[in-house]
């Protein structure tokens, strides 16, 4: 208890708190981009259910590998050299969930480039995705992004009550806006190729950093952000000419 209190008592816990709660919210937003995407093919029914149960379940993972820091710490050690790297535990699940991204980016971009997510042939189409392929894909890509997300807390602090309430804010946060985001992305269509090339950079990163290639995040999201941008004003310039053209 004393413990807690000089904690509370403590500016650069406040500071620390403050920062680590904004990295994993920006952390956050590649999931959450994800889920809204994956939760949009599912009838409408089921979408808030599946997007509540992915982030609830992102939100058990994160709390349950918090608990085992000591592990988390250890999955970064090298387990073997290849290429001249020497590969952790880290690694190779930043590998895996990076190539997963990339596969079901590509395969989104194949079927709206397409049309077969239209049409009803081909994986693209809403019926041949049931809740629970959705939320195995979700909880796939909540490992990759839980254990990135716990390697950046540890290594911005050493206090875990801070990063419990840190990860708490942030997933509490991605609930809030996974709706909003989720009709957003429906109503835009234009958005949604957007957001998963998006999603297919987040995958390519993800990959490159498991094989020792450090990607500055900041860069990352620069660039998404700009992407937003130019497409808001694409967006506003497509509604003022319907305007105009309604006049």
């Amino acid at each position: 208890m004393d413990y807690l209190v000089a904690l509370a008592s403590d500016p650069g816990a406040w500071a620390a708190l403050a920062t680590l709660l904004v990295m994993e919210v920006v952390l956050g937003i590649d999931n959450l981009i994800f889920i809204s995407i994956l939760t949009n093919k599912l009838p409408e029914a089921h979408r808030a259910r599946v997007q509540r149960l992915g982030i609830g379940l992102a939100l058990v993972m994160r709390l349950g590998l918090l608990g085992t820091v000591a592990l988390i710490v250890r999955l970064t050690a090298p387990i073997f050299t290849a290429f001249g790297h020497d590969f952790s535990w880290r690694d190779l699940i930043l590998i895996a969930g990076g190539a997963f991204l990339v596969w079901k980016a590509t395969t989104e971009i194949h079927h709206h480039v397409s049309g077969e997510g239209e049409n009803g042939s081909g994986v693209g189409k809403t019926s041949t995705l049931t809740p629970w392929s959705a939320i195995g894909q979700i909880l796939v890509l909540d490992l990759v992004f839980s254990i990135d997300s716990i390697v950046t807390a540890v290594g911005m602090t050493e206090h875990i009550p801070i990063m419990f309430v840190a990860v708490i804010g942030a997933v509490s946060v991605m609930m809030f806006a996974a709706g909003p985001l989720s009709r957003f992305i429906e109503r835009n269509p234009t958005v949604v190729m957007l957001a998963l090339g998006f999603l297919l950079v987040i995958g390519m990163t993800l990959v490159a950093e498991g094989f020792g290639s450090h990607v500055p995040k900041g860069y990352i999201y620069a660039a998404m952000a700009f992407s937003a941008l130019v497409e808001g004003l694409n967006m506003l310039s497509r509604r003022a000419k319907k305007k105009r053209a309604l006049q």
